[in-house]
């Protein structure tokens, strides 16, 4: 049983940068477990926390001797900087990997080092999944946070096909609660939202009007990218205004 989507891990070049940015200019708590994490994993990894949502993870290269930094270097080289994986928890994820895989989901032989189960993006419409043990990172009873006050990961946008058909993988297949599909006619798309028990919710969107421009900004992504993760969705204090940026090859979407 999956339990909690607690964090979206984000690949980066620059392992200090990105910790200075998401610190300093997004107000946001950042716990660094670098010096954890480059001996046992051979990878930088530090962990944006900021209240309500799911957290945001960010992941270096750093020892090209372990399969974690291999596997962070080659999407840097392939992709470049970004959403890098989904994490998922369960109580135990290699009893949860032996269920999905009854259920047709393409689960990966456990990694060295590793103390999670990967799911193969081909089984999720192009996201990497990754299912952690329940609590497998603690989150700060009172996380410090300055202005401009984004809250965490309320909401990751998954681009697919077929929203209909991935809210099948998503709910059936993965166990999570998932809504009717739905037309939002406004954005022009096909949408499906997934609840873990805890963290964000999932939406998974497909274009059908195109001539929206949500729509055909889905599209466009789809065409040049593939599915996968294409926005990632924080709310803000009452003085920040609806914004929409990139920052390290991920898209950020701020409502109020």
């Amino acid at each position: 049983m999956i339990t909690a989507m607690p964090r979206i891990a984000i690949a980066v070049n620059d392992f200090d940068v990105a910790i200075t940015v998401f610190r300093d200019q997004m107000g946001m708590f950042v716990d660094d477990f670098s010096p954890e994490t480059v001996p046992s994993l051979g990878a930088h990894v530090a962990m944006c926390q900021p209240p309500g949502g799911s957290n945001i993870e960010l992941m270096a290269p750093s020892n090209p001797e372990e399969p974690l930094s291999q596997a962070l270097q080659k999407f840097l080289d392939r992709r470049g900087e970004g959403v890098y994986a989904m994490m998922l928890e369960a109580p135990d994820p290699n009893g949860e990997a032996e269920i999905l895989l009854e259920r047709g989901i393409k689960v990966l032989p456990l990694m060295r080092g590793a103390g999670g189960r990967d799911i193969h993006p081909s089984s999720t419409h192009g996201v990497l999944i990754r299912i952690y043990p329940d609590g497998s990172v603690a989150q700060p009873s009172n996380p410090t946070s300055e202005a401009p006050y984004f809250s965490g990961i309320q909401k990751v946008m998954v681009a697919t096909r077929d929203a209909s058909i991935a809210g099948e993988v998503y709910g059936e297949r993965l166990g999570l609660a998932a809504d009717a599909p739905e037309v939002d006619e406004k954005r022009g798309v096909l949408r499906r939202l997934v609840r873990p028990p805890q963290g964000g919710v999932i939406e998974l969107v497909s274009p059908v009007d195109t001539t929206q421009q949500v729509a055909s900004e889905i599209d466009e992504f789809l065409q040049s990218k593939g599915e996968g993760i294409c926005a990632l969705v924080l709310n803000a204090g009452e003085t920040t205004q609806e914004q929409d940026f990139e920052l390290f090859g991920t898209r950020f979407l701020i409502e109020k």
